[in-house]
Parts: structure tokens; C-alpha cells; sequence
């Protein structure tokens, strides 16, 4: 019997996880297909409903229904309601839980490829909406020192500085742009981008929210953007000569999570990274 897993969104035709995902099913040798649904907000619950079938392992789930499949489940892990976003939802026997890997599809990333550990470091944010939280979430279970979070919305920035003062970790709101962001990327050893500048087809595509000069040498920049795979902000931390990650390592690393609590097998990460980047670079 060939096993189904998948991805739901809406829209849906961007996502590249069927081809990663596909590809190290293939590699591990599973008999199971990966595809893509677009599923409408008032289909949600019938979907997540027909994952209850046998030949089902899970679903990931992206937006914007990450935390509408959340009521339609029977156990949300303590990671996914912190988070307030399920990502990953497996299916054991007709039960469904809910997870999310994006916390440590990012911690993953940021210690294997970029060699960087967090503990004790200074970290500024860009941007404050549902991937800045994962991410908060995430570094403050690593003790970093201090995240300064920078938002176009300095509101919504300063509810995420809470949330990271609540963990006691040091935080500040600070405008996007402004003279104080400038301030704190000067001290930041890791700038860490959650927005959606520079992202092909968005609002602000050929956009950066730092140029080469406000990013110091030392500092580890880390753009979420995975499409393009080079962006303008990693664009600007080479000419800084800055080291740099790009959002396409996140994205292989937290389906991997997802692909390991379906199969029960190691993911063969080079063979997803690779079919990941292939994937964007034929865009």
C-alpha cells in the first residue's frame, strides 16, 4: 500500500515541499507520495477529518492554516501551543496530534550550517508576526542575552518583547527603519530576518532592511526568505563581509522534523537540501 502525506495551504502552488519531501521519501526507499492541497479556510476541517484514514501518515500545514487545524485535532504538543501554530500533524492509528517544527528546523540550521551557537548572544529580529514568534520562542530556550526586536508596527513588536521578557531574557521594541535599529545591529551578533522584504513577488522585493554598511563584519545574518535563494539582504551581508544563512536551510530542516515523526526513519538531509535548492534555482 503506498502511504499518503502532503502539504496544505492556501495558496499552494509556491511550496517546494513536495519536492524535498518526495525526494527523501524516494532516497529511504518508503513507499509514499508527497503532494500539494489547496485546501479553502472553510474546508479545513473536512480535510484534517480524512487524515484519520490508515493509509494516511500526516500532513504538513502552512499558511494560512496553521492554527485553524489546531480545534479539529485530538493533542496539540506543548511546542505547538506555545507557538500557537500547528506545522506538522501526524496520524497514529486514526489519532491526530499537532506539532511545530519550525523552532527547531531554525535551531537545526543555525548550529549545522551556520555554525553558530546562540547561548549568550545579543540577537536582532526583523519583523514581529508568526515566524518572529517561533524564532523568540526558539532562542529563548537557549538562553541567548538579549533580543531586540524591530517591527514596522512598533505595537506588535513590543507583545513579542513581552513574551521574551517573560522567558527572562533582556528585550526592546524598536522601529523599522530607524536610528535605534541601526544602534542595535552594530552590537548584534546574530540579525535574524522574519520579514517579507526581499522576498520574489512581494511588496518590497528588491528591498533590504539593512545595507552592507549598518551590518557588522562579526555578525551571523540570518534572512528566513528562502525565495530567492540569494536575497538582497544576503546580498549585503557578503559586501559586509558578514557570514550568512539563507531561508532555505530552515525550510529542509523543519520538514525534516516533520518527515521523522511520520516515518520513524533519520532523514537524509543532503538529498532534501539538494532537491530544495534545485527546486528554487530552476524558478
Amino acid at each position: 500500500m503506498t502511504a499518503k502525506l502532503g502539504i496544505i495551504g492556501y495558496p499552494i502552488g509556491h511550496s517546494i515541499s513536495p519536492v524535498f519531501q518526495q525526494a527523501a521519501l524516494d532516497s529511504c526507499g518508503i513507499a509514499a507520495t508527497y503532494l500539494a492541497y489547496e485546501v479553502a479556510p472553510e474546508e479545513v476541517g473536512s480535510f484534517v477529518e480524512s487524515l484519520r484514514s490508515p493509509d494516511t501518515y500526516g500532513i504538513n500545514v502552512t499558511v494560512p492554516h496553521k492554527e485553524a487545524v489546531i480545534p479539529h485535532l485530538d493533542e496539540v504538543d506543548d511546542w505547538a501551543t506555545r507557538a500557537g501554530a500547528v506545522n506538522t500533524i501526524v496520524n497514529r492509528n486514526g489519532r491526530l496530534t499537532g506539532h511545530n517544527t519550525d523552532g527547531s528546523g531554525f535551531l537545526t540550521a543555525l548550529r549545522q550550517a551556520g555554525g553558530f551557537e546562540p547561548t549568550g548572544r545579543r540577537v536582532l529580529l526583523l519583523g514581529a508576526g508568526g515566524a518572529a514568534r517561533g524564532v523568540v520562542l526558539a532562542l529563548a530556550q537557549e538562553h541567548v542575552a538579549r533580543i531586540d526586536i524591530a517591527n514596522r508596527t512598533l505595537a506588535r513588536a513590543q507583545q513579542l518583547a513581552e513574551l521574551v521578557q517573560l522567558n527572562g531574557i533582556e528585550s526592546r521594541a524598536i522601529p523599522l527603519p530607524g536610528t535605534d535599529l541601526v544602534a542595535q545591529a552594530a552590537s548584534a551578533d546574530l540579525i535574524v530576518n522574519c520579514t517579507t522584504i526581499g522576498m520574489s513577488h512581494g511588496p518590497d522585493e528588491a528591498g533590504s532592511p539593512l545595507s552592507a554598511g549598518q551590518i557588522p563584519p562579526t555578525a551571523l545574518v540570518y534572512d528566513l526568505v528562502y525565495n530567492p535563494l540569494e536575497t538582497p539582504l544576503l546580498g549585503e551581508a557578503a559586501k559586509a563581509g558578514a557570514a550568512s544563512l539563507g531561508g532555505i536551510q530552515m525550510l529542509v530542516y523543519q520538514g525534516a522534523a516533520s518527515f521523522e515523526m511520520w516515518t520513524g526513519r533519520a532523514a537524509p538531509i543532503a538529498v532534501m537540501l539538494e532537491a530544495a535548492t534545485q527546486a528554487m534555482a530552476s524558478r
